[in-house]
């Protein structure tokens, strides 16, 4: 079987991840490669050369002065993504070779188009609603759909009858470590993680606090972050994998702090894959896979006051979880080979039909 992964064009599939996203078609093209599929992938340039798949190559955008100075021009950026997904459906319109598409590109095109190819195109639903993937789902209520949580199926269940495969990480990635005498958070420094959560947290409960990720805001890390660090709550930068598995396996706890529905949280799974405990507002699916003996969620309050010291009391139970016990659950729960097994037998599924 071969399959084409469809990611978006903002960043390559290629450590250090920019998000979960950009992970999660990573170790799913190297997950099916292990099991003998061929893979072709479509995303931003410099994708990881190492995972030896066939990239998909699109025209650059070319626009003339007269069409740049058109008093209607969209942004740029919206322009250069929609021709670059109309040719790649164009691409698989002429590819038989190509079995099954597997759209994780947030963008509307490949499901509106999706008639028009010969491939099943399965789409996995990363977010909640967006004003642009909720109209290209209702125009094609025959595309198949998966989501990452019962939570993230439950908000698209007005629109499309998603089946659940949960998110996976790598046990042999993400390793067991000694922990530590201070807190860790990773991520993408954006609003919707709300880092400076994590660091409230970590001030007021009198513990140290490393953030690692990305920086994809700069007016966030500025007006909000930035000024809460100091000695104790420090930003230690975006790390590769190897450099954020020793932080988060030295770490006595993991904090995830979203000020929206996270629709998995991935974060979660690799803390708890390298024995760190979790502690995580109780926000979209993350109660679905941080539970004891792998962590404990604390509720969001009206105001981050009220949801800070919710977290406050959770911490002492968390950071006396059993490291052993947190790694065998992760390994249980959050298997990256469960992800990649399913992921296969929905192929073969749709292929058959």
């Amino acid at each position: 079987m071969k399959v084409a992964l469809l990611a978006h064009d903002r960043f390559p599939i290629a450590p250090p991840f920019s998000g979960g996203l950009e992970s999660f078609t990573w170790h799913l093209a190297r997950g099916l490669k292990c099991r003998g599929m061929e893979v072709v992938v479509f995303a931003a340039p410099g994708s990881d050369p190492e995972l030896g798949i066939e990239e998909l190559d699109v025209e650059p955008l070319v626009l003339s002065d007269e069409a740049r100075n058109d008093v209607a021009m969209p942004p740029e950026a919206q322009v250069r993504e929609t021709f670059s997904y109309l040719q790649v459906m164009r691409a698989f319109a002429r590819r038989p070779d190509i079995d099954v598409v597997h759209n994780n590109s947030l963008h509307f095109l490949p499901i509106v188009m999706s008639p028009a190819i010969p491939q099943p195109l399965l789409t996995t639903l990363h977010t909640p609603a967006t004003p642009w993937l909720e109209p290209a789902l209702r125009l094609t209520p025959t595309a198949p759909t998966v989501a990452v949580s019962d939570s993230v199926a439950q908000m698209w269940s007005k629109v499309t009858p998603a089946r659940v495969i949960r998110n996976g990480v790598d046990p042999h990635e993400w390793r067991p470590g000694p922990g530590g005498d201070a807190l860790v958070w990773s991520g993408r420094v954006v609003p919707e993680k709300a880092p400076h959560i994590a660091a409230l947290i970590a001030s007021k409960a009198g513990w140290k606090l490393r953030i690692a990720g990305p920086i994809a805001d700069r007016h966030y890390f500025e007006a909000r972050l930035k000024p809460l660090l100091n000695e104790d709550i420090t930003y230690v930068g975006h790390l590769d994998t190897q450099q954020l598995r020793t932080l988060v396996g030295n770490s006595a706890a993991s904090l995830v702090t979203p000020a929206w529905e996270e629709p998995y949280g991935l974060v979660a799974a690799e803390a708890m894959a390298c024995g760190t405990p979790v502690l995580a507002v109780a926000r979209g699916g993350l109660s679905e896979i941080v539970r004891d003996p792998g962590g404990y969620t604390s509720q969001p309050g009206a105001s981050e006051v009220e949801t800070v010291a919710s977290a406050v009391a959770e911490l002492p139970r968390v950071v006396a979880l059993d490291r052993t016990r947190v790694r065998h659950y992760a390994l249980e729960h959050c298997s990256l080979n469960v992800t990649v097994d399913a992921y296969a037998a929905l192929y073969r599924e749709l292929v058959s039909a």
